[in-house]
């Protein structure tokens, strides 16, 4: 079971993620790939609705993705957008990347290799790592403008749609573990930490919600 408090804070650490930007056309779409085929589509929605001329999809697999997604994550996301009707044209597959430093990281490399000019960045993610994927982008590729954009929808919903509500608890609990110990290894900008957000974290943590945790010694 769950308890009362543990939703509550996880409701914290999902509403700090959330970095309230809103959609705006850019240079460039850069889906990040992971075990949520939301990603893909809400980037085939910005894409269709002009937000983007050009989407890079971005990843490889992971143990939660390698038997759902054995063709990488990159390739499955180019699937599902083309299906959703984005010419197969307008999209770039990054297959190598293995974690968000490598997404942003490959993507330039990427986008630099096919001359396309990138000023501004929609930059799509699982919307309970809003905050962490543009903490790492803005400290990889500083010289772009990020917007950061995700599936609209709130908590509980997310949990319905992923059908394992500790699972989720916990990957919010990884991600909020790394905007607070990553930019001491360089690895995303600094971001100030509400006292009840830190709070809430530490609490989640002693109630063993920690599958999705690193050592702080790890990238």
């Amino acid at each position: 079971m769950i308890s009362t408090q543990a939703w509550a804070d996880a409701q914290l650490l999902w509403d700090f993620q959330q970095m309230g930007h809103e959609p705006r056309p850019c240079s460039v779409a850069i889906g990040l790939g992971s075990h949520d085929l939301g990603v893909a589509d809400t980037t085939a929605d910005l894409y269709r609705r002009g937000m983007a001329p050009v989407i890079v999809f971005t990843g490889a697999t992971s143990r939660t993705t390698r038997e759902r997604m054995p063709r990488g994550e990159a390739e499955h996301y180019r699937d599902r957008a083309v299906e959703l009707g984005v010419p197969a044209d307008a999209i770039i597959v990054e297959p190598k990347a293995r974690n968000t430093g490598e997404n942003i990281r490959f993507s330039r490399a990427l986008l630099e290799e096919r001359r396309v000019s990138v000023s501004s960045v929609l930059l799509v993610s699982k919307p309970y790592e809003e905050r962490r994927a543009y903490a790492t982008a803005r400290k990889l590729w500083a010289e772009v403008e990020w917007v950061s954009a995700s599936t609209p929808m709130s908590f509980a919903e997310y949990v319905d749609s992923i059908q394992d509500a500790r699972l989720v608890i916990d990957m919010l609990v990884g991600a909020q573990q790394r905007l607070m110990v990553y930019p001491q290894q360089g690895f995303m900008i600094e971001q100030q930490i509400p006292c009840g957000v830190a709070v809430a974290y530490e609490r989640l943590r002693s109630e063993g919600f920690t599958s999705r945790l690193v050592s702080q010694a790890a990238r």
